[in-house]
């Protein structure tokens, strides 16, 4: 059917493989810096980008240029036959199921060089959610279950399901939610990006004393950059070198160039924050945006052995900051109703958006891992079904590739002149409380039979099943 999974082996070695100003003056959007040193794995499809992103030699984020996309994609569509032929990953007609336990074996053997990694391995068998979760403990397994869809390549170097379009699901990312997810109780899994107090009253002095916008606005944005100075990017909940906290970073970038109408979000009826702020905009305010998650309850069987995971929405929030004497004050600020209303156009738009940008399907990808990690894990499913899951959450048995890690963020500036008044912003966040949702649980009859026809239609071999 698809690969036979390889014997347990013990590995020792690299598995290769909020902040926004509106002050009487202009609009801020923030290119990444990062940290420099180490040498960097490549991930387990090929290439160090993700999100159309990509960190040059000084340490900046910026898009991909035409010719290092194109390069990506040769690369990752090399990749995609590395592990093993995957021509059986086709689309699926109702839940593709995926053992973890074959997963996690084939993990061991690829780390100890016996066996490549498979590439529907390293793809979780063309899973596009998982929406399903069964508990084996006669089979010592979980199983894994949701829409599925054969992978391709697009121009972009995305991993796509090659009907839907949509990202597929990524081993690299769940194993980063296994390790990470006991130390995401307190805080969860964020990004964000703050100016520096300092920097603040800097910009604060500098927008009082000036008089030359008008006459230079070019010159004065420039001058916005160098007084505001460099900016912090914080990565919580999940190592910041990590393939997942770059996800998270990209759909903060993405965030953030859509809502200064750096780009075009590319659907209908969703302009950027700046275009939509009226003449007259208020001083002294700082309207941030940040991107949450949210679930329906979580439905299980009696024996707590099946569970079906559905109602996952992202949506954008805002609330407004002040400047005041002594700095910051996060949402002491009146609510901005344009702010607002920008806010609630992008979480309408948000499914939309993210079948043009595939980051923002990404970003919902590493939300749903983390909830089911947080389900394995709180409710011990692992110690329930009999299933030794070390391979994988065990950082000192099998060391997962690593990226650069962000750290500090530069400032660039661009503005649109409303009457008398430029606008500003720094916008922009993401984070989410995976234990949130995955304590929250409903009974129901509903989900036992799934989980006995999903167990007894589970082959000898291979990973993954229909």
């Amino acid at each position: 059917m698809n690969h036979q999974p390889p014997p347990t082996r013990r590995p020792e070695r690299f598995l290769r493989g909020r902040s926004s100003l509106a002050i009487a003056t202009m609009a801020v959007v923030l290119a990444f810096g990062t940290a420099t040193g180490a040498a960097h794995a490549q991930g387990f499809l090929g290439g160090q980008a993700v999100g159309g992103i990509s960190i040059d030699a000084d340490g900046i984020v910026r898009n991909l240029d035409p010719k290092a996309t194109e390069e990506l994609a040769v690369i990752r569509r090399q990749a995609l036959g590395k592990g093993g032929p995957v021509r059986g990953l086709k689309a699926s007609d109702g839940l593709r199921k995926v053992s973890l336990a074959r997963l996690a074996a084939a993990v061991e053997a690829a780390a100890d060089g016996t066996a490549p990694l498979p590439t529907d391995v390293a793809l979780m068998g063309g899973l596009e959610r998982i929406t399903h979760l069964f508990v084996d403990p006669d089979g010592h397994d979980i199983v894994l279950a949701g829409p599925a869809d054969a992978a391709r390549i697009d121009a972009a170097g995305n991993v796509l399901g090659a009907d839907s379009g949509r990202p597929l699901l990524q081993l690299e990312d769940f194993i980063v939610a296994l390790r990470a997810i006991d130390g995401a109780r307190e805080g969860g899994m964020r990004c964000s990006i703050d100016p520096s107090p300092e920097g603040v009253g800097r910009l604060q002095q500098f927008l009082k004393g000036q008089q030359a916008s008008a006459a230079d606005p070019a010159g004065t944005l420039r001058k916005m950059e160098e007084v505001l100075g460099p900016q912090t990017v914080t990565v919580g909940g999940v190592p910041a070198d990590s393939r997942f906290a770059r996800v998270l970073v990209a759909a903060d970038y993405r965030l953030k160039r859509i809502g200064m109408g750096l780009e075009p979000a590319g659907v209908p009826d969703l302009p950027s924050y700046l275009a939509m702020v009226p003449a007259g905009a208020t001083a002294g305010t700082l309207p941030r945006f940040w991107l949450e998650a949210s679930y329906d309850p979580i439905a299980r069987d009696a024996d707590e052995l099946a569970f079906h995971i559905s109602g996952r929405r992202m949506k954008c929030l805002t609330e407004n900051d002040l400047f005041g004497k002594d700095g910051v004050k996060r949402g002491a600020g009146a609510v901005d109703k344009v702010a607002q209303k920008w806010c609630d156009t992008f979480t309408a738009k948000y499914d939309a958006l993210a079948a043009k940008q595939p980051v923002f399907a990404e970003l919902t990808n590493c939300v749903d891992l983390a909830v089911v990690a947080a389900l394995i894990h709180g409710q011990q499913l692992d110690k329930r079904a009999g299933l030794d899951l070390s391979s994988l959450t065990d950082p000192t048995r099998v060391k997962l590739p690593t990226y650069e890690a962000p750290a500090t963020v530069p400032t660039v500036a661009s503005g649109v002149k409303k009457g008398g008044r430029w606008v500003v912003s720094a916008s922009g966040g993401i984070q989410f409380q995976p234990w949130g949702f995955a304590s929250l649980t409903n009974e129901s009859a509903d989900v036992s039979g799934v989980r006995s026809g999903a167990l007894a239609g589970r082959p000898e071999s291979g990973y993954w099943w229909d």
